[in-house]
C-alpha cells in the first residue's frame, strides 16, 4: 500500500498523466525524475542516483526498471504490483538501457513516439547518452509531469501545511538557543531535531546556517562557531513532511541592531508584502520579481539584492528543495490556484558586512495568497 495518499488520489494522478501523454502525442514517457515517480505512484528512494526509469504508456501501463536494492523499496512505498517492477542485471559491463529497450519492446511501444525527462538529477549525462544510443531519437518531455505536479490537490496542500508547521517548530527550537555565546551546532541540531520529532523528513537540501561574515552566504558551509555578543545569524531551512517542503528564511540579530540593518529589515519586509500582493491567479511570476526589485531599489538596496526572489515548493528530492520555476526578471509563467511558493527577500550588504533576510512559503488562493507560516515578519533580536 502507498504510504502517504489513498488509492483514489493516485488513480486521479494517473488519469491526468495518461491524458497529458496523449495530448502531447506520446506513446510512452521515460521518467527519470524521482519527483515524477513519487507523484505518480508513491515510489520513494534515493536510488535515482543510479540507473532507474519509470515508464508510462499512453494506454496506462506503468512499469519500473530499477536495481535489486530497490525491489522491496518499490513494493513497500509504491502502488506498483510485483509484475510491474523489473530489475536490471548489475554486473561488469552492464547496460541497463538495453533492459529498458527490452521492456519497451514488451510493452509494444519501442517503435513509437517516446518522451524522456532530461531536466532532472535522476538522469546523468552518462546514462542519458547510453539511453539514446540504445533507443535512438527521443522527444524532450520534462514538462509533462512537472506541469501536473505544480498545482496541488487538497491532499497535497495538507502535506504542505504540515511541512510549514514543522518549519515554524524548527524556528522556535532554534531561537530558544540563540544568544551570545551559543554554538551554531546546537542551534542547527535543535532545528533539525524539531522536524524529526514532529514526524517530518530530511529536507531537500541542507539547512543553511551562518553567523558573522557567514550570515551573508545563501548556501550551506561547514564551519561552526559560537555567536558573539554583537552578531548576526542567517537561517534558511524547510520542514518536510512526506517529501513536501515549506521553506523559511530569517536573519536574527544578536545584540543591538545597527541602524543600517534596521533599514535593511524594513526594505525586506516591504518587498515581501509587495510580492505577496503581486501573487494572484493568472499573473506572471515575472510580476512578482518586479515587485521585489522595485521596492528594494526604492529603498536604495539595488546593490544588495539578488536576481531571484523565490520559487515553487513541492515534493522534491535531494540535492535541492526548489521546485522550479523561479521568480526572476521577465518570467512569463502564470500562477494558478493551488500552487505553493517560497518567497525570499535577501539583502546582503558586502560593503558593510550586514545581512538581512525574510522568507516563508505561501499558497496561491482565488483572491491572492495564504501565508503558511504562523511567524510574523518582525525583526528577531536576541
Amino acid at each position: 500500500m502507498p504510504l502517504h495518499f489513498d488509492d483514489a488520489e493516485y488513480a486521479a494522478r494517473k488519469i491526468l498523466a495518461v491524458s497529458a501523454l496523449n495530448e502531447a502525442g506520446l506513446d510512452a514517457l521515460l521518467m527519470f525524475a524521482p519527483e515524477s515517480h513519487f507523484w505518480l505512484c508513491g515510489y520513494d528512494t534515493f536510488g535515482f542516483a543510479m540507473f532507474q526509469c519509470l515508464v508510462l504508456t499512453a494506454s496506462g501501463d506503468l512499469h519500473l526498471l530499477t536495481r535489486a536494492p530497490d525491489l522491496r523499496q518499490a513494493q513497500h512505498t509504491s502502488t506498483l504490483c510485483d509484475d510491474e517492477i523489473h530489475i536490471w542485471h548489475e554486473r561488469e559491463g552492464a547496460t541497463p538501457a538495453t533492459d529498458l529497450h527490452d521492456l519497451l519492446v514488451t510493452l509494444g511501444v519501442v517503435t513509437g513516439r517516446i518522451g524522456i525527462e532530461t531536466r532532472t538529477v535522476g538522469l546523468t549525462d552518462w546514462n542519458g547518452r547510453m539511453v539514446r544510443q540504445e533507443l535512438g531519437d527521443l522527444i524532450e518531455a520534462s514538462e509533462v509531469i512537472n506541469a501536473l505536479r505544480r498545482v496541488k490537490s487538497v491532499a497535497e496542500i495538507a502535506m504542505h501545511r504540515r511541512a510549514a508547521a514543522l518549519s515554524d517548530d524548527a524556528l522556535d527550537a532554534g531561537l530558544a538557543l540563540t544568544k551570545s555565546g551559543a554554538f551554531e551546532g546546537d542551534i542547527l541540531a535543535a532545528m533539525q531535531g524539531a522536524v524529526f520529532k514532529g514526524g517530518g523528513d530530511y529536507a531537500g537540501n541542507e539547512f543553511i546556517l551562518g553567523s558573522g561574515a557567514g550570515a551573508l552566504l545563501c548556501r550551506y558551509y561547514s564551519g561552526r562557531r559560537h555567536l558573539d555578543a554583537q552578531d548576526q545569524l542567517t537561517l534558511e531551512w524547510s520542514g518536510a513532511y512526506a517529501r513536501y517542503q515549506a521553506a523559511m528564511m530569517r536573519t536574527v540579530v544578536i545584540g543591538t541592531p545597527p541602524k543600517a540593518q534596521l533599514r535593511m529589515h524594513a526594505a525586506a519586509r516591504d518587498a515581501m508584502e509587495s510580492c505577496e500582493a503581486a501573487i494572484r491567479p493568472g499573473a506572471s511570476m515575472g510580476d512578482v520579481y518586479k515587485a521585489h526589485a522595485d521596492v528594494l531599489d526604492l529603498h536604495g538596496m539595488t546593490h544588495a539584492r539578488l536576481q531571484a526572489c523565490g520559487y515553487g515548493m513541492g515534493a522534491v528530492f535531494s540535492p535541492i528543495w526548489a521546485d522550479f520555476p523561479m521568480f526572476y526578471e521577465g518570467n512569463p509563467a502564470l500562477m494558478h490556484v493551488g500552487q505553493v511558493f517560497f518567497l525570499h527577500m535577501i539583502v546582503m550588504d558586502s560593503d558593510n558586512g550586514l545581512a538581512m533576510t525574510l522568507g516563508h512559503s505561501v499558497l496561491v488562493t482565488e483572491t491572492g495568497i495564504e501565508r503558511l507560516s504562523r511567524h510574523p515578519l518582525d525583526l528577531i533580536v536576541r
